[in-house]
Order: C-alpha cells, then structure tokens, then sequence
C-alpha cells in the first residue's frame, strides 16, 4: 500500500509540472530600435534580424501606429502623457486625420521574431515615450527604460492593441480616470528593452 500511494503522488506531481509548463508563454528573440536605420544597420552587422525583417517590421509599426495610438484632444493632454515635445498631431501621422487631435510620436519599435530563427515570421509594434522617460509599446503590455537592446521576450508583448483611428480622442478626465497612458499595464511591466 505504501509503496503504491508514494507511486500515486510522483504521477499527480508529474501531472501538476506538465501542466505548469503548458501555461507558460512562448519566448521570442525580440529588439527594439529607435529608427528603421538602427536596425538595418544591426542586420548588416550580423544582428538577429534581416534588413528585410526591419523593413517588414518598421512597415508593421507604422502601420500599427495610425491604427491603434493613443489620441488626445489637446498637445497638453498628450505632452502630460508622453512628455514635452513627444507628440504630433494625427493629420502629420495619417493623411486625412484631423489636426485638433494629437497623438504620441513613434519613438522606436519593437521587433520579435515570432517562429524563431533568422528569416521567421515577425511582429511589431511601435514604441512610445512615457513621461518619465522609458517607452511603452501600443499595447501598453510593457515599459521599457531605453528604445533600443534585445531579449527574449513573451511573444503576448505582440498582441494587437485595440484600434483608437475614428474614436473619440481622451480628454485630461479621460486620460486621468485610465490613470494615464502606461498606466493600465502596471502589473505587467517589465524592464527589458
């Protein structure tokens, strides 16, 4: 009988770690780049991406941002978010949008390689400065202290955020009642970048 539990209890722990690392999130190879020609640069340095990875890349976040950035209705609401000088207004980011809203600058992007090994499939997403000075990605899922390194990183960091084009810009209430732009991520901020 002894014998028989002590086998019950090495298969139950057995079960209980396979299911522990089922629940883990995939790590990808991930970097991020204050421009388009910081990373071209590292793939002809023999970085971990390609310079068509950058380009696909950089293409992605830009495209992510017109999409999906935070929109404000004032430079003030937005500097207070983003810091002093880091926001434009959304006619300078999308033809066609409107120049009483305002959004952050692209400060950056982030890269991951989503199948692993040089030439997968990758994502992105665009960077944007917080007030005190790191950056934050789109989806608000991570902080980082500088626009530039690599990592390994949850492949969940690439979630696409929730499209802003066409909703109402935030107002300082607005912006205040989220607790501010970074603010919805706090529990999930990491210091990686």
């Amino acid at each position: 009988m002894i014998k028989r539990s002590r086998h019950v209890a090495i298969t139950i722990l057995g079960a209980a770690a396979f299911t522990l690392a089922g629940c883990q999130e995939e790590q990808v190879d991930a970097a991020a780049f204050p421009d388009l020609k910081s990373c071209t640069t590292a793939a002809q340095n023999g970085g971990q991406f390609s310079a068509q990875d950058c380009d696909a890349a950089f293409a992605e976040a830009a495209a992510l941002h017109v999409e999906a950035a935070p929109r404000y209705d004032s430079l003030a609401v937005c500097e207070e978010q983003h810091g002093e000088g880091a926001c434009g207004t959304e006619s300078a980011a999308s033809p066609g949008g409107s120049g009483s809203i305002f959004m952050p600058l692209m400060m950056g992007y982030l890269i991951g390689n989503m199948l692993g090994g040089r030439g997968g499939a990758s994502a992105s997403q665009p960077l944007y400065k917080t007030p005190n000075g790191q950056y934050t990605n789109a989806a608000r899922s991570s902080t980082f202290s500088s626009n530039s390194g690599a990592g390994k990183m949850s492949s969940s960091q690439f979630a696409r955020p929730a499209a802003t084009v066409g909703q109402p810009p935030m107002s300082r209430a607005t912006a205040l009642s989220r607790g501010g732009f970074g603010s919805t991520a706090a529990g999930r901020t990491s210091s990686g970048g």
